[in-house]
């Protein structure tokens, strides 16, 4: 027999994944984690008996749910199913498959439309922290096709507004976890940051890297991999992670001097597989980065950090990320008062996933 749980299939900026209510699914999350896996079909490198693409960017899952927040609509857990390993993370938010949330949210009932632009109060239950997404609603419905263009997804779709509210330290306790903009870890100048994804920033130069390999080279470099897995084991207790072992973060991103005119170079590993372009939030840090003084970032860009509204141009292996921000510096302190930036969402399927009724359980 095989169980059936409503679902939805949604490319949410660079990512895609599926979107269920949360009490479509079994309790507890062991329940829940193991209907997930067979959803997806892993463990398994092509995910050939479940609906995952093969690729962490492509094996997400969104929990959605009614806030239980008086100041947010609804409720947001993100899971990340690992697609070779029999487990499911919650450790890290997506801010990719958050552009989905709110389109999703109206559509099935959660919130109402409130106009031509319908703005979703999303609290991420990962970090307990909010984000409003703008979506647009004209004639009364959710639209999909627009004419923004994302890099990473072809074509174009409507765009997605997103202000992260107060996401700093979300993950590690506060922006800079270990108290310093640079750190010295295995040999290594690092900045550990965390402004809604923690991520510790690394010199491409440092590691032998120009940083414009493309990420399949980087990938099949075993000797790079496990020096970075070195340092992200040894640095994720300082940034208050503990044993990141079997955890998704932090995030390892090399930079480098931009290629394209925009502010910085990247490459990110998310931790194990190198990403396509770069994750939202994991812009956000490293273009937080960028306008801290003495940080590691900072130098690479060659910027001065100021003050002010400013809009930093990342570049990734498919394009460019815009983050736009407003910081306050005191000093060497800064204080992070926004930090915005633009998605595209796409519904593509909607019905049932099925499973196996013998990993489905309620207790």
């Amino acid at each position: 027999m095989l169980r059936a749980i409503p679902s939805t299939l949604m490319r949410g900026g660079t990512s895609k994944g599926l979107y269920f209510h949360a009490k479509d699914l079994p309790h507890p999350a062991s329940a829940r984690d193991a209907a997930l896996l067979a959803a997806m079909g892993s463990p398994d490198p092509r995910q050939i008996d479940g609906v995952g693409g093969a690729h962490p960017l492509t094996s997400k899952v969104a929990l959605i749910s009614p806030s239980k927040r008086a100041d947010a609509d609804v409720d947001y857990l993100f899971l990340q199913v690992v697609v070779e390993k029999a487990e499911v993370s919650d450790s890290q938010n997506c801010g990719n498959i958050l552009a989905g949330v709110g389109p999703w949210a109206i559509e099935n009932g959660l919130v109402p439309v409130a106009g031509d632009t319908t703005p979703v109060r999303i609290h991420m239950l990962n970090t307990n922290s909010i984000a409003v997404a703008h979506v647009p609603t004209p004639r009364g419905a959710v639209e999909y096709e627009g004419d923004a263009r994302i890099d990473g997804v072809p074509g174009t779709a409507a765009a997605i507004p997103i202000d992260f509210l107060d996401v700093a330290g979300s993950s590690c306790g506060q922006l800079f976890p270990t108290n310093s903009s640079i750190d010295r870890i295995k040999e290594l100048e690092v900045t550990c940051i965390d402004n809604g994804m923690p991520v510790v920033v690394m010199r491409a130069a440092d590691l032998g890297k120009r940083g414009d390999e493309s990420p399949q080279d980087l990938e099949a470099d075993t000797a790079l991999k496990s020096r970075i897995e070195r340092i992200r084991l040894a640095v994720g207790p300082r940034m208050n992670l503990g044993d990141v072992t079997k955890k998704t973060v932090p995030k390892i991103c090399l930079v480098s001097p931009p290629r394209h005119g925009g502010t910085i170079h990247t490459r990110t590993f998310i931790p194990h597989r190198v990403h396509e372009a770069i994750g939202v939030l994991g812009a956000v840090s490293v273009a937080t980065a960028c306008v801290t003084p003495g940080s590691l970032a900072a130098q690479v860009a060659g910027l001065t950090p100021r003050s002010g509204p400013q809009r930093l141009e990342i570049e990734h292996p498919t394009g460019f990320f815009t983050v736009e921000m407003e910081v306050a510096l005191e000093g060497d302190i800064v204080r992070v008062k926004r930090s915005a930036l633009l998605r595209t969402a796409r519904k593509l399927m909607q019905g049932q996933v099925f499973v196996p009724a013998s990993v489905w359980s309620e207790t």
